[in-house]
């Protein structure tokens, strides 16, 4: 027997500003009951220690939410120079401290440059890869290590924002690639500097086209009201909008619906947005031969006001 769906037919995106103590799965579910909407998703998790912006997909969005997982991201991350814990943030056990070397801003910008480019990271056994089926932080959990291989990975922008040299903290701004473990390069950075390093603050500021300026709070998407809580979705179709897009009439879209592929005057193309007369249908690859093929459709009929 089929489940039957619970909530509302919900389409679009939230941008959640994450607060401190809290999982991305518990921050979902939270902004979900608001909505009362039957089916969501974020894209990319932040950990508990972590806020800032948390994108969350309702209804067809979810299928825009694997996509946005290659966006590259930007965060406020702040270091304690000198210990090292078990999972690199200040939630884990401290499993080394070391001797903070003297250190001036010359040094500080002189190590962070050589992180900026494409780089290799070791990512962190506190991580939800897997090895044989098991997600990293619960082999870790079980106090088991496992190799893992080296992931290129690329640093777009990395700044010293403020030094208290006295005290070992250093806070950044780092923009990176899809795949960057920030735990992990503050690790890198301490052992570059002659000493150890972890993660005592992490905020992230940005993810692919969206800036945290964007995002809702908790409190202040429970302070609206239905009206205005749909005010706040954003349209799925906005992550996508570096794509080419190609407007269809309606007897060309009805084709499409159907699975057909269609001739089209647009030169090939890896994936376009495809649009009816009334609305946004998915998305299309066009092959050398001209032809428009469906690849992923989205159903927005039922969505509710």
């Amino acid at each position: 027997m089929a489940k039957r769906k619970t909530g509302r037919d919900v389409h679009g995106i939230v941008l959640l500003d994450k607060r401190l103590g809290v999982s991305s799965n518990q921050a979902l579910q939270e902004v979900k009951r608001l909505f009362n909407a039957n089916k969501a998703g974020h894209t990319g998790a932040l950990d508990p220690l972590a806020t800032g912006l948390l994108p969350l997909c309702f209804g067809e969005a979810t299928k825009v939410s694997a996509l946005m997982l290659d966006d590259d991201k930007r965060y406020l991350v702040t270091l304690q120079l000198g210990v090292m814990t078990d999972t690199g943030d200040s939630e884990g056990k401290v499993i080394a401290e070391m001797p903070v070397p003297a250190l001036d801003n010359v040094r500080l910008r002189e190590c962070l440059a050589g992180f900026v480019g494409e780089i290799e990271q070791v990512p962190p056994m506190y991580s939800a890869l897997k090895h044989q089926g098991k997600k990293l932080y619960e082999l870790a959990r079980e106090g088991k290590t496992v190799e893992r291989q080296a992931r290129r990975i690329r640093i777009y922008e990395l700044q010293l924002i403020e030094a208290d040299i006295e005290h070992g903290r250093l806070t950044l701004d780092v923009s990176c690639s899809k795949g960057t473990y920030i735990r992990s390069l503050a690790e890198d950075i301490g052992h570059s500097l002659g000493s150890c390093a972890s993660v005592t603050m992490l905020r992230r500021t940005a993810a692919g086209m969206f800036g945290i300026g964007q995002a809702h709070t908790l409190a202040e998407l429970q302070a609206m009201n239905a009206e205005q809580l749909q005010q706040v979705l954003i349209a799925l179709d906005q992550p996508l909008l570096g794509m080419p897009e190609i407007a269809l009439t309606a007897e060309q879209a009805e084709r499409i619906r159907q699975g057909q592929r269609i001739r089209v005057a647009e030169a090939a193309a890896e994936r376009v947005r495809i649009y009816s007369p009334e609305c946004f249908l998915g998305l299309g690859e066009i092959s050398m031969d001209g032809k428009l093929a469906p690849k992923k459709l989205f159903h927005l009929d039922s969505q509710t006001a």
